[in-house]
């Protein structure tokens, strides 16, 4: 029942102590006679067990004789029978020692390192952590001494504990203010939930060693107030000039500042080069002037309704809340480089996106031992117990792939959401109860103790350093605005917001304290805070007059790199491999190393393969794949593909990774091509959509010279990360000037599976592109896909890719290319015209285009109905729309009607993409149809049927109507009035 190390403080009762100390007891005798839970325990209660029996049985030249109490001295003699003697318990037993002292000596010693115990596990509760004390801590019956069997009369005997708090006896009274004072002050620490003994023994080590607190000097607590000033003196010079603007300011949380400032100086005395920042909006603008180091006057700028570029710099831009900037910072001689990431209204999204960042920065740098580049998190107290994000993020945090050596997660603790209180938002005693599924240390810190914050935040980071585990600091404060400063509170909050337009600032209130500790005069206090309100001032004036002169991007690795200007479709890029290259890769994927067992099946496949390169053709979709892989590690391009089950493929497809049948022991073929190439890695990541795209998302923000993958399990499964789409990818460029080249690889093609199986809901993408912000491919050819995935990085801009990748294609007959595809002359191709010989282009009576696997559907109808006056047209590459191929195209049949034909419905797939875009080109042409026609799936509010008949009917149904039904004979959607009227 009981598990070892991890009795229930509530079981470590006075009821209980007893029972307890006679097991104890027992124990110091024999280990072995206990059950093991026990010894657990009893390890964990103090150091070294055995002294305590040193203690209670006298000194070393006493009775050695000393037996368990109630146990069975197999050397003594029979005891004669007599009477009951009432003197037996008091009897000296060890140096003078009644049995009765040395059981009383034991039973207390016990109580106190079970109420001690219990103090470490649960003393966060009466912790004062509230800076409003709106609710204070209520007493905990297991932090009572009474609890224990105590009295007050106990108060003053001194009692022995090996050293358990630095002492080796002393007083109960003394032991209780010890531990009141390291875990019930402003400081409430969780860590007893941690199951390794080395990380727990670290931090309750580092708490009770320094009783909690750090004696900072009369400099350093001179420094706290200053960062406290400008805290506090930016929001209110803000509040002043700009009454009522936005700026979800930090008023209540100004501890915030001279945290992260700790966090980076201790960061980098342990080895820290390079921080990841990621944030909501909320104190935003305060991080970006006094930790990222952004001019004030140009934060000034912005208010005066600037643009954070320079002129000549296209792009949406975003408000002022939610931009990011990077700086180099110095401590004590060492440089920092900080980076703030940009960030939507979308609370916690930005977090997988800060992971990604800090695994390609550690990678870039072999920073194996991850103690040099840290991933920063700042957290609402609501949104991190709300959002499901942080959780993907925490799953995360220890796999392999994935890890970082551990984040810091500070959360601003408003003890608010918006307006709702925090019993109405989380189920848990604190905001932070999720931070326990990885067994995370847990902080809690009261804002309005500043020297208390920067304690926590030093434990914080040096914990990380040590163990390469993430971390959280809960800094409890509060809002002293609305949820912006054009809000008003008290509609729902009127008992808290009555407390805060009373409550002292903390600069206030740590001001008096130093003056009160004769650290400085009032005068004194008073005088930073004014110089920097005057500093502030000169910077406004400044602010009428600023202008940026440089943007923010295309800096470090990014160098060389441009944006894209002009139009994409009229840009080729170099794509093609020599043949020996392409042989050389080959080799790697069809020889398996020796003595290997390869799986048979598998075997046959690399046979296969084998034989596709020696005659040159056939080669499938998930060689062609491999080729674009294998090329682009051969040139020194790092690829890093990841999802679920992608090592082998969610259709086995890809086998990247061998898996040796006898012992388990894994082979990448990719990354056995040459000695020199550039890394290939594979990973089957964790059920999740929403965290793993944004992390490889953020992962593609800082390596533009890879190539970096996500794949989907089935392409609809990606509408859990939306917001990542959305939020980040199609727009991030536009918004913040940050480029992507991250490829999304969607499975998607309607071939009975179910509405669940079968759409990629390609609509979706399209329905983003704008401004060739990204491209959205439905591909036909394993040459195809090559190129399309080495032009992402064969070309001097980053645009992300989205691919709808097929399913029954995959091993279909006639999706296969030849070697040539590959190699010299070789290039991508946006649209694929007719590859057939059909009658001559005048008398061809009908064109249908169409994207993706629909083609082979349409070209089997074709073949098996002989008709030869139909032309299929390919559209491979739906955004950017390749008009002028298009029109090339449609006009070699100036006769011809022009279909669009989908397996979609017709609120779903490419045709209200299409429509417009078809229509104008045809007018542009003075073309003879006049208009595209629609041949589909009609409107649906479901993506596919479920019945695998029905699904073949209408595919036979469509496929019929594109290449026999009469031009009047098509129905065309939404012709007809809906039946909602």
């Amino acid at each position: 029942m009981h598990r070892t190390g991890s009795v229930e403080a509530s079981f470590l009762t006075g009821a209980n102590a007893t029972f307890i100390a006679e097991l104890y007891q027992r124990y110091l005798d024999d280990p072995a006679s206990v059950d093991p839970s026990w010894v657990g325990l009893f390890k964990e209660l103090m150091e070294d067990p055995a002294a305590l029996a040193r203690e209670v049985k006298g000194p070393s030249w006493g009775r050695t004789d000393r037996k368990v109490i109630g146990s069975v001295d197999p050397d003594a003699p029979p005891a004669p029978k007599k009477k009951p003697d009432a003197a037996k318990d008091a009897a000296p037993v060890a140096g003078g020692l009644s049995e009765q002292d040395v059981r009383a000596r034991v039973l207390d010693s016990i109580r106190v390192l079970m109420m001690i115990r219990t103090y470490r596990v649960r003393g966060h509760l009466m912790a004062a952590l509230d800076p409003l004390q709106i609710q204070g801590p209520v007493p905990h019956p297991e932090l009572d001494y009474r609890t224990y069997g105590f009295t007050e009369a106990d108060l003053d005997r001194e009692i022995f504990i090996d050293n358990v708090l630095g002492l080796e006896k002393a007083k109960l009274r003394d032991i209780i203010a010890l531990v009141q004072k390291t875990y019930c002050s402003t400081i409430g620490v969780e860590f007893m939930h941690i199951q390794d003994p080395d990380q727990k023994a670290w931090i309750q080590k580092r708490i009770e060693g320094s009783r909690n607190e750090t004696e900072f000097s009369a400099l350093g607590k001179r420094t706290i107030l200053e960062r406290l000033c400008q805290a506090e003196g930016f929001e209110k010079f803000l509040q002043v000039k700009y009454t009522g603007t936005k700026r979800f300011g930090l008023e209540g949380g100004e501890a915030t500042i001279p945290a992260i400032e700790q966090i980076l100086k201790r960061g980098s005395q342990l080895g820290v080069e390079d921080v990841v920042i990621g944030m909501a909006h909320r104190g935003r603008l305060n991080i970006l002037t006094n930790i990222m180091h952004k001019p004030y006057r140009a934060m000034f700028s912005e208010f005066q309704g600037n643009s954070a570029n320079p002129d000549d710099v296209q792009g949406s831009g975003d408000v002022k809340y939610h931009l990011g900037t990077s700086v180099d910072r110095e401590f004590d001689g060492k440089t920092v480089h900080l980076s703030l990431q940009p960030n939507p209204s979308h609370l916690e999204t930005v977090d997988p996106v800060v992971l990604g960042k800090v695994r390609a920065r550690q990678t870039q740098i072999g920073d194996t031992e991850r103690v040099r580049v840290l991933g920063l998190l700042i957290h609402g107290d609501a949104a991190f117990s709300g959002q499901g994000v942080v959780a993907e993020c925490f799953g995360m945090s220890q796999l392999k792939g994935y890890r970082t050596g551990g984040t810091i997660h500070l959360v601003i603790n408003n003890q608010i959401g918006f307006t709702t209180s925090p019993q109405y938002s989380r189920s848990g005693t604190y905001c932070t109860e999720i931070a326990k599924m990885v067994q995370a240390p847990i902080l809690h810190v009261n804002g309005d103790d500043p020297e208390a914050v920067l304690h926590a935040a030093r434990v914080a980071i040096e914990y990380r350093q040590a163990f390469k585990a993430d971390v959280v600091l809960d800094i409890v404060c509060y809002r002293r605005q609305g949820h912006n400063e054009s809000d008003e509170p008290a509609f729902t909050q009127p008992t808290m917001y009555k407390k805060i337009g009373g409550h002292t600032t903390t600069r206030q209130m740590y001001a008096a304290k130093l003056v009160q500790d004769g650290v400085m005069t009032a005068e004194e206090a008073e005088e930073v805070y004014a110089a920097f309100q005057r500093h502030l001032e000169k910077e406004f004036e400044a602010a009428n007059s600023y202008k940026p002169n440089k943007a923010d991007w295309l800096e470090s690795r990014w160098k060389g790199l441009t944006w894209l200007s002009g139009e994409e479709e009229f840009r080729e890029y170099d794509t093609q491999v020599s043949l020996e290259d392409l042989q050389k890769v080959g080799k790697a994927l069809y020889t398996p190393p020796q003595n290997f067992d390869v799986n048979r099946k598998i075997l046959r496949q690399l046979k296969a393969k084998e034989e596709m390169f020696a005659t040159g053709k056939d080669f499938d979709w998930g060689t062609g794949e491999a080729l674009a892989f294998g090329t682009l590690v051969l040139e020194g391009h790092p690829v890093r593909l990841s999802g679920q089950d992608c090592g082998r493929g969610t259709f086995s497809q890809r086998h990247s990774v061998l898996v040796d049948q006898t012992s388990e022991n894994t082979y990448a073929p990719l990354n056995n091509i040459d000695p020199k190439q550039a890394h290939y890695e594979v990973l089957d990541s964790p059920l999740s959509e929403y965290g793993v795209l944004g992390y490889e998302f953020g992962y593609s923000l800082a390596e533009p010279n890879g190539l970096t993958l996500w794949e989907a399990q089935f392409g609809d499964f990606a509408n859990g990360a939306q917001i990542i789409f959305d939020q980040y990818i199609s727009s991030s460029e536009s918004k913040w000037l940050r480029m992507s080249g991250l490829v999304v690889l969607l499975p998607h093609g309607f071939e009975g599976q179910g509405p669940e199986h079968s759409s990629a809901r390609p609509e979706r993408y399209l329905q983003l592109c704008a401004e060739d912000n990204m491209q959205v491919c439905n591909l036909t050819t394993p040459a195809n896909y090559y190129h399309a995935l080495r032009r992402q990085v064969r070309r001097n801009f980053r645009k992300p890719l989205i691919i709808m990748t097929p399913k029954s294609l995959l091993r279909h007959k006639l999706a296969v290319s030849d070697l040539a595809d590959f190699g010299p002359g070789s290039s991508f191709k946006r649209v694929i015209g007719e590859t057939a010989a059909l009658k001559p282009d005048a008398q061809i009576r009908r064109v249908v285009l169409c994207t993706g696997k629909v083609y082979y559907d349409l070209l089997q109808a074709r073949q098996d109905k002989g008709i030869d006056d139909v032309a299929l047209v390919r559209v491979e590459q739906l955004y950017p729309w390749p008009k002028d191929s298009v029109k090339a195209v449609l006009a070699q049949y100036p006769n011809a009607d022009v279909v669009w034909c989908q397996e979609e419905p017709a609120n779903g797939g490419y045709w209200t993409f299409v429509k417009l875009r078809l229509d104008f080109i045809i007018e542009e042409l003075g073309h003879k149809s006049g208009k595209a026609l629609y041949v589909g799936r009609p409107a649906s509010a479901s993506p596919a049927t479920g019945s695998y008949k029905k699904h073949n009917a209408e595919q036979a149904l469509l496929t019929d109507q594109a290449l026999t039904y009469a031009t009047a004979d098509l129905p065309q959607p939404f012709t007809r009035a809906s039946k909602l009227g």
